[in-house]
């Protein structure tokens, strides 16, 4: 994908019935559709349903306020176990964090990244969680550190490599709205 991803770390798998919580929310809060298995979607969101306001039209290089997303669940049983498992190999930082060993994840990836995906991508990620539960898991850029320890919901930082916070949706509410705000690539 061309824009930013968030990742959802779950405890354990997801059940039928949180799964079709899951299907509903991707069908109501798309304006387009396509689900190519079980926990996999490609999405159109207009960005009004995620309560951002839509641009205002200057040119034609600004966006249209419906923005592309791949949305997928992954792990054992379901779907993208390669995946899943090169993502979570050298995460042990995370799981001294979360407390857990992931069994499953989803990824929110936005297909575009200009500064509006940034948030799409964030609000949408909280409403996954909201359903699906788990954590919410994203690289910072250098100096966010500061900004998010103090916001509500986080559960912690790593400081690896490529040092991380994890939090919950009212965390990534909470991150959204502070001056400055971007994901990493």
């Amino acid at each position: 994908m061309a824009g930013p991803t968030l990742v959802i770390d779950l405890a354990e798998p997801v059940s039928s019935a949180a799964l079709t919580e899951f299907n509903a929310l991707m069908r109501g809060l798309s304006a387009h559709f396509e689900q190519r298995r079980h926990g996999y979607f490609y999405v159109s969101v207009p960005v009004e349903r995620l309560g951002i306001e839509p641009p205002a039209a200057r040119d034609a290089q600004d966006v249209d306020g419906q923005r592309p997303f791949l949305v997928y669940l992954m792990g054992p049983g379901i779907g993208d176990e390669d995946t899943f498992d090169a993502e979570h190999a050298d995460e042990p930082e995370v799981e001294a964090v979360l407390g857990f060993k992931p069994t499953h994840a989803v990824n929110v990836s936005a297909d575009c990244n200009r500064g509006i995906d940034h948030v799409a991508t964030v609000l949408l990620t909280a409403a996954v969680v909201d359903v699906l539960g788990g954590v919410a898991k994203a690289e910072l850029l250098e100096g966010q550190e500061a900004v998010v320890a103090g916001l509500p919901g986080v559960l912690g930082l790593t400081d690896g490599e490529y040092p991380m916070v994890l939090g919950t949706a009212e965390f990534l509410r909470a991150w959204v709205d502070q001056p400055g705000f971007r994901l990493v690539k």
